[in-house]
This record gives structure tokens, C-alpha cells and sequence, in this order.
């Protein structure tokens, strides 16, 4: 664009908006659309039970070869939100602790871009997870009571 050119706000945002869309050079585009995922995991479609994560931890493992035999007979991380609200400790500490800065020490713990490669994708389900059950806690403190 120069500096003489005149042309209308819409189309400046059109080409701004198709620059955004195009990916950088190497890098993947992801597309995840949150809200759905969201759905899904409260639809009751979706059921994991920790046999059924262990085993497909186990065998995601084994195909991979990751590291050490130690890594891949370690149990994976729980995806079950009421294992997260568990270690989240929400039954508690929701009406008493800040729900943000337990946010930000659950993803400083979890987040998927500090696991191993191996276990993102199930990091990323547990912070959608927790980060759905902690905006329920800030939905459910700060709705006004009925009387």
C-alpha cells in the first residue's frame, strides 16, 4: 500500500483480512473451533475412562518409540472432568481463591506446549476441560442469587 493511494476502509480490511488468512511459510494451520469442542465434551458423547486413556497413552507410546521404558508405562494425565475439578480443587477453593490465577498455575502446569510432544493433544483436552470448569465456577459465583 502507498501513501497516495485512496481507497475505502472496506477494502483495506478485505486485504487485510486475506493477508491474516494466508498461513506463514512453514507453518501449519490449525483450524479448532472451541465452542464445539466444548459441546462435545458436554454432550456425554465423549467417555474416558482411565483404562481407556492408559491403553491409548500405551499404544500412542509404543508406535513412537518414545525415550525410556519408564515413559511409556507412565500413566497419562487424567482427560475426565471430574478428575480435573478434583485437582483443581474447585469444591473448595472456588468461592475463596482468585479463579484466574488458578487458571494461569493450572496451564503454567498443563499447558501443551510445556508437555512432551507425545502428550499435547491430551493436554490440550484438559485444558479445555479446566478452563471450561473454571468460567462455570465464575459464572456460578458471580450470578445473582434469586430470593
Amino acid at each position: 500500500m502507498t501513501a497516495g493511494q485512496n481507497r475505502d476502509f472496506a477494502s483495506f480490511l478485505d486485504e487485510l483480512l486475506a493477508e491474516a488468512a494466508e498461513p506463514e511459510q512453514g507453518a501449519p494451520r490449525i483450524n479448532l473451533d472451541y465452542l464445539s469442542v466444548v459441546d462435545e465434551l458436554h454432550s456425554g458423547r465423549i467417555n474416558f475412562t482411565d483404562e481407556k486413556a492408559a491403553a491409548e497413552y500405551r499404544a500412542n507410546a509404543s508406535e513412537k518409540a518414545v525415550g525410556s521404558p519408564a515413559a511409556e508405562t507412565a500413566a497419562a494425565p487424567s482427560v475426565d472432568p471430574d478428575e480435573i475439578a478434583r485437582e483443581l480443587d474447585l469444591a473448595r477453593r472456588a468461592a475463596s481463591t482468585d479463579l484466574d490465577r488458578l487458571r494461569r498455575e493450572f496451564a503454567f502446569r498443563n499447558h501443551p506446549d510445556r508437555v512432551p510432544e507425545h502428550l499435547r493433544a491430551r493436554a490440550m483436552i484438559r485444558m479445555q476441560v479446566a478452563n471450561t470448569l473454571i468460567d462455570e465456577a465464575k459464572r456460578r459465583r458471580f450470578r445473582p442469587k434469586k430470593t
